[in-house]
């Protein structure tokens, strides 16, 4: 399958506020939790130490609806993958809280992770849930759910795979539904083959919360890899 995808990145690296007791989490815990671009195609039964359902998340942010999910389904294994530093530090400090064993996180662009670390048919689902929609036209090209991206997601998946999206901004909820819609191999769960209301499995975060209360609609997506 098509390994080649676009350069242009779907987020921009901003310096944003970090605790000290994020910091001490980075400086402490990441040997601990933290999987690194540079080691290559990992081995993920040696990483957790069984073999277990896996699930990638792309872009955790703070990481309230990870570590919830994580704790909620102690005999699945998550991979999360954040850019941010502050994220990442938020993450560390749930995963030590709440003893998470089946969390480890990658601190890095998420189209290198899949790349470079994930082994093809070897996922059993992947998470996006409230990208950067790059609102103005000429940012479109930076929105993460293109052809490209559905092609190398589709490779990492087993077949059977889900791929679950959400956007509470509904023109890129529709774009993300085209993209899917077209791409090969998949199919829309929805028997509408439109979007579906929110899984319970996914939680409420705070940010969804606020679009609510800013009368922001929340748009659902679920795909499966069929061949």
């Amino acid at each position: 399958m098509a390994q080649n995808t676009r350069t242009v990145r779907s987020f921009v690296l901003r310096k944003g506020r970090i605790t000290e007791a994020q910091q001490r989490a980075l400086d402490e815990d990441w040997f601990r939790f933290g999987l690194n671009l540079e080691d290559g195609m990992a081995d993920f039964d040696q990483v957790f130490g069984r073999n277990a359902p896996r699930t990638l998340e792309i872009g955790c942010g703070m990481g309230g609806a990870t570590l919830a999910m994580a704790a909620a389904a102690p005999e699945q294994d998550f991979i999360g993958v954040e850019v941010h530093q502050a994220g990442i530090g938020a993450l560390l400090l749930g995963i030590k809280k709440h003893s998470l064993g089946n969390l480890r996180l990658y601190r890095c662009d998420a189209l290198d992770v899949l790349k470079q670390c994930i082994a093809d048919n070897s996922l059993d689902r992947v998470l996006l849930f409230f990208p950067d929609p790059w609102h103005k036209k000429r940012h479109h090209k930076r929105r993460i759910v293109q052809a490209e991206f559905a092609e190398l997601l589709r490779g990492k998946l087993k077949v059977g795979g889900l791929f679950h999206l959400a956007s509470d901004w509904q023109p890129y909820a529709q774009h993300m539904l085209d993209v899917m819609s077209a791409a090969p191999g998949w199919r829309n769960l929805a028997a509408d083959g439109g979007f579906i209301p929110r899984p319970p499995e996914r939680p409420l975060t705070k940010f969804e919360q606020r679009g609510e209360r800013l009368g922001h609609g929340i748009f659902d997506l679920k795909f499966i890899r069929v061949d």
